[in-house]
């Protein structure tokens, strides 16, 4: 009878254990989501410590650049490279620079940009919440009274939504400056037939969703850091547990969203 048992009690017990995991994904959701909300609720008081978000559009931005550079040159190369080997014999090579323009603007360059941006950003805030939190420091502000939101995640988040545009735009340039390079020299075609196919199907909108949408992923890279820094517990093994998880979720709400802007745009 004992032995007939165990299966039924197995999986009990993983039933159980999923629906605990379906409980914790809800509740931590609604947590995001009030994180969130409170976030830009209180974006409005920044005003009053502009100084604070210019540096962190400074450190986050700014400081962000040489690395942005370096992956859109690479970026655009390797779509030219890559281009060329799908097209060949089915699709004439005068087009390679619509092909070109097309996916660097509505979708490698931003979503890429996005991506290494998250990478450096969200586990720096992660991290620094995170640790704030270990020391004890986000008690002292609530001792003191001060809003550990409105000091710590509203400038970073104004920085993120600002800054994260510019340097997709600034990846879009150099994405450009990379695939024309590769073009010169290793593509059999001229540099005015490459360039003219790039006008041929250029549509504005398309720069104006590939920036609207970084907006949306930079507000992402900020709170999942500032969700995952106030979560943490372990001391130094809870603030890498942070910040592997503020990556890998941002980069996972990065291509959601993704999806969910190209599909309202179709």
């Amino acid at each position: 009878m004992t032995a007939l048992l165990r299966p039924i009690a197995f999986i009990g017990r993983t039933v159980i254990a999923q629906l605990g995991k379906v409980r914790d994904f809800i509740l931590g959701t609604r947590e995001y989501g009030e994180l969130g909300f409170r976030t830009f609720s209180k974006m409005p008081l920044a005003v009053k410590n502009v100084d604070i978000t210019t540096s962190h559009m400074y450190t986050l931005g700014i400081e962000s650049i040489p690395l942005v550079t370096m992956i859109a040159i690479f970026l655009g190369s390797a779509t030219v490279t890559q281009a060329v080997y799908q097209m060949s014999g089915m699709i004439p090579l005068r087009y390679l620079g619509a092909l070109v323009c097309k996916t660097t603007i509505t979708e490698l360059a931003p979503v890429i940009t996005s991506m290494v941006f998250a990478g450096r950003v969200a586990t720096g805030i992660a991290a620094e919440i995170a640790s704030m939190k270990g020391s004890e420091q986000l008690d002292a502000m609530a001792v003191l009274r001060l809003d550990p939101i409105r000091y710590l995640i509203v400038p970073k988040a104004i920085a993120c939504i600002v800054m994260l545009p510019v340097l997709a735009v600034w990846a879009i340039l150099m994405s450009f400056v990379g695939a024309a390079v590769t073009v010169a020299i290793s593509v059999d075609m001229t540099m005015h037939t490459y360039l003219s196919g790039m006008k041929l199907f250029f549509n504005p909108n398309d720069v104006y969703m590939s920036v609207g949408k970084t907006a949306i992923f930079g507000a992402i890279v900020a709170i999942t850091g500032a969700y995952f820094g106030f979560k943490a517990k372990g001391g130094a093994e809870g603030v890498g547990n942070a910040t592997t998880k503020a990556v890998v979720t941002s980069a996972v709400l990065i291509l959601i969203f993704d999806f969910v802007v190209a599909v309202m745009v179709m």
